[in-house]
């Protein structure tokens, strides 16, 4: 089965994007109590044959997070549902999907299907090169883009529902998504038109957002680890030189072994 992988985008926002926010489940709004129960269906899902309860999907997902296990939705909880992600589940540390997808050769292609209004076409074929870049630096791996025809992945700005089964939510919810290396759809990312896209610390950096995604197009699924590039939410981080952290490095050296000198 085809794996999905959302930006929630680097670990950074964890600003409140709601109504005040309750302190247990006892007096948690009916509106609050959906969002958390479709938020744990989504990034949570048990794969044990008999469901895990709403509570342990909860302590799973403060426990992923490394916050106080408290099963209760609580305000700090609650803050960090909300935050911008990526639509991939959460997994600990660096960790490659099941199966460990990954490209069977080093020369990937990819192709921009369509182009944000957001930004002057040349700045998004820099932040997306940029992006694959990160991830050459430190592997056997090189991308090159094509303007027609075939790609092994397929980048595209969408709104809502896009075709592939897995519709945007608007704007600061879930960021992008992208699929593990594959046939078809596989390696793919997309990305939500309903945010505002930027190369600068203002709305979501292109760059960023892009670089995690790309993670996923070449195998990796979320890190555990805050300071990660796989981290599934998102915060701003100076964009200039960037270069991996340790995590990144390792989860994807895991699957394609390092640069040759």
């Amino acid at each position: 089965m085809m794996q999905v992988h959302c930006l929630v985008l680097i670990s950074l926002c964890y600003g409140s994007l709601a109504m005040p926010r309750p302190q247990n489940n006892a007096d948690v709004s009916s509106s609050d109590q959906n969002f958390a129960e479709k938020y744990l269906n989504k990034f949570y899902s048990s794969n044990a044959k008999e469901k895990s309860s709403f509570r342990e999907r909860l302590e799973e997902m403060q426990r992923f997070f490394r916050m106080k296990i408290t099963g209760k939705l609580d305000t700090s909880t609650m803050d960090m549902m909300k935050a911008p992600r990526c639509g991939m589940p959460d997994v600990a540390e660096f960790s490659t999907f099941n199966g460990r997808p990954r490209w069977q050769k080093n020369s990937i292609t990819y192709r921009i299907v369509n182009y944000t209004p957001d930004l002057p076409a040349g700045v998004v074929d820099d932040s997306i090169q940029r992006a694959f870049n990160v991830w050459s630096q430190v592997t056997p791996l090189r991308f090159t883009k094509v303007n027609r025809g075939e790609a092994d992945i397929f980048i595209q700005f969408s709104a809502r529902s896009h075709g592939d089964q897995n519709p945007f939510d608007g704007s600061n919810g879930v960021l992008a998504h992208a699929y593990a290396p594959g046939a078809r759809i596989g390696g793919d990312a997309h990305f939500d038109e309903d945010e505002r896209w930027t190369n600068s610390r203002a709305g979501f950096n292109l760059f960023l957002v892009a670089a995690h995604e790309f993670g996923h197009s070449l195998g990796l699924n979320h890190s555990q680890d805050p300071q990660a590039l796989m981290f599934p939410t998102y915060r701003y981080t100076n964009t200039d030189n960037y270069r991996l952290p340790r995590d990144d490095v390792n989860g994807i050296q895991s699957l394609y072994g390092r640069r040759r000198k």
